[in-house]
């Protein structure tokens, strides 16, 4: 019986207490301090690529340019601005279209830079090409509807168009779908 008893006796001895050395204790230091730096050098970075990504996408900006009753069968040229940011700093554009209505009623409006070097086309700016968009750089020459016609070697771009409150308003330039 004595035997069971030595067992089940407990240990008088106090738990051993574990010294961290210098050495571990400025391993532990010097690599908690260089996340803490890597983690801010590295957080900005981050945000700066992701943040593109998580912004909302609206349906993009529309400018008031002209009234609906001002416009015509025959190109007029529009002038108007378009705020800009980039970054911090707020800029304003100085744009221009080109609008008419077609056989239909409808409205569309065209970029005024030529698709050969970017020039800026004007309406019936040339005798020799009556009716027709001119580019005065290199002869480009255009339709009505922005097909091009000579030099070029894509039609003139169009803006995207929205009717409101008897308003014309341009959004972002895409591509020409009048003429495809």
């Amino acid at each position: 019986m004595s035997h069971q008893h030595e067992e089940h006796e407990p240990s008088h001895k106090p738990p051993v207490r574990k010294e961290m050395s210098r050495r571990q204790f400025l391993t532990y230091t010097l690599g908690g301090a260089t996340a803490f730096m890597a983690a801010g050098v590295t957080l900005p970075m981050v945000r700066f690529a992701v943040d593109p990504i998580l912004r909302d996408k609206g349906e993009g900006a529309f400018v008031k340019v002209a009234e609906v009753s001002k416009i015509t069968n025959e190109p007029q040229e529009f002038h108007f601005e378009l705020k800009q940011q980039d970054g911090w700093y707020l800029s304003t554009a100085n744009l221009v279209a080109w609008i008419r209505k077609d056989e239909n009623g409808n409205i569309y409006a065209l970029s005024p830079i030529c698709k050969h070097l970017g020039c800026t086309v004007g309406w019936n700016s040339n005798s020799n090409f009556p009716d027709q968009y001119h580019c005065p750089c290199h002869g480009a020459h255009y339709t009505k509807e922005g097909k091009q016609l000579a030099v070029a070697s894509k039609p003139l771009d169009e803006y995207k168009v929205m009717i409101k409150d008897d308003w014309v308003y341009l959004g972002e330039i895409v591509p020409n779908t009048i003429v495809s």
